[in-house]
């Protein structure tokens, strides 16, 4: 039996512990009192009685973050799925650069071979840079109209800085009529022409767009899932 106040070891027919002298009675019914507070109490006791099972530990959730605009306002834009995109086809643009590359070159070396003066080899190279501009003017207002399918509507953006966005409620599109001349067809580009009944009414044409028909296609997919 070891003294729970100095911590001595005594007999077990011992009544006074052999080093503090506290009655080994008091040191019995302290070690049963201590044992009765370590017991834990059955789950089906009554919780009046005092106890109460262990409530289970909350796990924090974190929040999805919402995006706003400047105004404060969800951005519905970004809201719908995108389905397709289209641009005016930069075919042309294309063989427009090479057309400059090859002009530059064959003005160098023309002038090289005829002219050997610094001055008119240099000015040849300036001449040959300044050819590709022109690509590059056509490139500039390409990229400057840009045609975009959602779930609900067909945006057509226009402008760089000051952007202009028409959008075309898919419900009110009447037909979609893809045409295609000959060089168009043979290239893979063409036109789209849209019929729609909204607000502003009239034809709307995407012009020179990559793979006109696939483009039409999915316009034409969506429009029947809306009429479901």
């Amino acid at each position: 039996m070891y003294c729970d106040k100095c911590g001595a070891d005594n007999s077990d027919t011992a009544k006074y512990c052999r080093k503090c002298g506290q009655p080994i009675e008091e040191i019995e019914e302290s070690t049963r009192v201590r044992q009765r507070r370590a017991e834990v109490p059955p789950l089906d006791r009554d919780i009046s009685a005092g106890y109460a099972p262990p409530a289970a530990p909350v796990i924090p959730v974190a929040k999805k973050p919402v995006m706003a605009t400047s105004r404060g306002e969800s951005d519905d834009r970004n809201s719908e799925a995108e389905i397709a995109t289209a641009s005016p086809t930069l075919l042309f643009v294309k063989i427009g650069y090479v057309l400059a590359a090859i002009g530059a070159v064959v003005l160098v070396a023309l002038t090289s071979a005829y002219f050997y003066q610094f001055f008119s080899i240099t000015l040849s190279v300036i001449i040959g840079l300044l050819l590709f501009l022109i690509p590059a003017y056509y490139h500039f207002r390409q990229k400057l109209v840009r045609y975009r399918l959602t779930e609900t509507k067909l945006e057509i953006d226009t402008g760089l800085i000051a952007r202009t966005t028409r959008n075309i409620p898919i419900r009110r599109i009447q037909d979609v009529t893809v045409a295609a001349g000959v060089t168009q067809r043979l290239l893979g580009f063409g036109n789209v022409e849209i019929d729609n009944a909204s607000e502003e009414g009239g034809k709307v044409v995407l012009r020179n767009i990559d793979e006109p028909r696939r483009f039409a296609d999915m316009l034409l997919k969506q429009m029947s899932l809306l009429d479901r």
